[in-house]
């Protein structure tokens, strides 16, 4: 008698947490059916990274080659200088790019007014809703050295035009200035909404006993967010050999060649349009080793410094 009536209560506490949820799980329904068709279907044909390069037969009919298209990946200079300038970016986003919001949130939490704070927020997030064909088109607009405002500004000065776009470290710094200001606002949201978290009580106590401004920013504010700043950054590391094939297409040119060329550009010039479907696979297998190795790692190293972590 006693286990039917468990029995019961345990279908209807499940009859009532449908009837009250099932509309969360309704919405979740196409997202995980977009991931299972886009990300785990495809993880079939990783097949094709060990064998003949071959993009009409069937995976079934596939000669079997081990590593051979590894070592034709690693023996590519063009490759290896792929993997030199995906890096290089890489480092240079971490380490320019992603305190630049952090900066931000703290500054546009210190304003006062808040109708300047909105303004001043929207401001900084309109960028990121502009695609990277029109940010290019602003880029050459702006910094050409023929035809760029800038220059013809500095010229018109009786200074030399500065090749900021024409010149492989000018635009070196270009580019990650260019992909700093196209996204800092809108990555400053997520540090925003962690500092609306802040319980107002420590700001108080730490006025009462004359903390200025920056020490409040020190002691109370960025360890407030710090959890937020940890998974992000261990998120970005993940991401340290990918990068962004829009941003990349839209700014390079002749000129700079050598340092545009990076993992994504590589991929679509030779596993796209040259259909080395094979080669391409590689490189894929290859970005998700080491993205998952610097996401164990940062992991780690996040959790060494106290924190929480992912798991």
């Amino acid at each position: 008698m006693e286990n039917t009536l468990t029995k019961n209560k345990k279908a209807g506490y499940w009859r009532g947490y449908w009837s009250r949820h099932w509309s969360l799980y309704a919405m979740l329904l196409l997202p995980v059916v977009f991931i299972f068709i886009f990300r785990y279907v495809p993880m079939v044909h990783l097949y094709r990274g060990f064998a003949v390069n071959n993009t009409i037969a069937p995976l079934r009919d596939l000669e079997f080659v081990g590593l051979d298209n590894f070592r034709n990946a690693f023996t590519n200079q063009i490759f290896i200088n792929a993997i030199r300038n995906t890096l290089l970016f890489s480092a240079l986003d971490l380490l320019l790019g992603f305190p630049a919001p952090i900066i931000l949130a703290l500054l546009l939490n210190e304003l006062k007014f808040e109708r300047f704070k909105k303004i001043t927020q929207s401001i900084s997030y309109v960028p990121n809703f502009i695609s990277w064909v029109i940010v290019g088109g602003l880029a050459t607009t702006l910094f050409s050295t023929h035809i760029g405002a800038v220059n013809g500004f500095i010229e018109s000065w009786g200074f030399e035009a500065i090749p900021f776009l024409e010149r492989e470290g000018h635009w070196i710094i270009s580019n990650v200035l260019i992909s700093i200001w196209r996204g800092v606002g809108w990555s400053s949201i997520i540090y925003l909404a962690a500092i609306t978290n802040i319980s107002p009580e420590l700001y108080e106590a730490a006025e009462i006993d004359g903390a200025s401004r920056l020490r409040k920013m020190w002691h109370i504010t960025l360890p407030g967010i710090r959890p937020v700043i940890a998974t992000l950054f261990t998120l970005a590391l993940g991401g340290i050999m990918a990068a962004e094939l829009d941003r990349f297409v839209a700014l390079e040119n002749s000129f700079v060649r050598g340092v545009s060329e990076v993992i994504p550009i590589f991929v679509w010039r030779w596993g796209l349009q040259a259909n080395q479907f094979a080669l391409a696979t590689v490189i894929g297998i290859f970005q998700g080793i080491i993205g998952m190795i610097m996401l164990l790692s940062g992991n780690w190293f996040v959790k060494k410094m106290g924190g929480a972590g992912f798991w």
